[in-house]
């Protein structure tokens, strides 16, 4: 009986000092996180690829209608003509498209904007992208869009699609942060392996 109270005795002194160290990181996410979720977003950011844009497109016309005096940022979408038709059939005011086509891939959907994106002011921007594309594009926005102070919120278009592997997760998150502690994306070097 004794033994085990010392076991348990010892086994609270191991952890009492983790706790001070994690405590404050706990509560720093949380409050964090609360403050993401309260905070109003004051843009819509749309990421382009392949033929899901289109689905992309078409329902971030639908939610642009919802918040009328959002401006709403296109990373490297349908072709301008068409983008423009899908929301000025929606009743959109096109006033409110910026439309971007420099980036490649879902690294660069970010990192070609976020620093127009700062120089705004914008601090929170809702994320549209395909549910499948969701976990890459939000692991990678929270590492560029975040390395500014930028947060976002995720809106998911809804699809068949089966969820991104991990690989590309990861890979794409590893660029993100490439990024931010040197300015370079890595894409020419994702290219060439692809060429191979």
């Amino acid at each position: 009986m004794a033994s085990k109270q010392r076991l348990g005795t010892q086994s609270k002194r191991k952890s009492f000092p983790w706790s001070i160290v994690l405590l404050p990181l706990v509560i720093w996410f949380g409050i964090r996180a609360a403050h993401i979720y309260f905070e109003r977003p004051q843009a819509i950011l749309v990421l382009g690829g392949s033929t899901a844009r289109l689905e992309r497109e078409k329902f971030t016309a639908e939610f642009a209608l919802e918040h009328p005096n959002l401006p709403i940022w296109i990373s490297s979408g349908s072709p301008r003509d068409y983008t423009e038709q899908v929301f000025a059939n929606a009743g959109v005011n096109l006033k409110r498209l910026n439309l971007d086509y420099q980036a490649v891939d879902t690294v660069t959907n970010f990192t070609t904007i976020v620093d127009e994106l700062q120089q705004q002011g914008i601090q929170s921007v809702y994320l549209v992208t395909s549910d499948y594309h969701m976990r890459r594009a939000q692991i990678v926005g929270e590492i560029v869009l975040g390395s500014r102070g930028i947060h976002l919120k995720p809106i998911a278009v809804p699809s068949d699609q089966p969820q991104e592997p991990l690989s590309k997760v990861i890979r794409d998150g590893s660029r993100a942060i490439l990024w931010v502690t040197t300015g370079h994306t890595g894409a020419n070097w994702i290219r060439s392996l692809a060429g191979h």
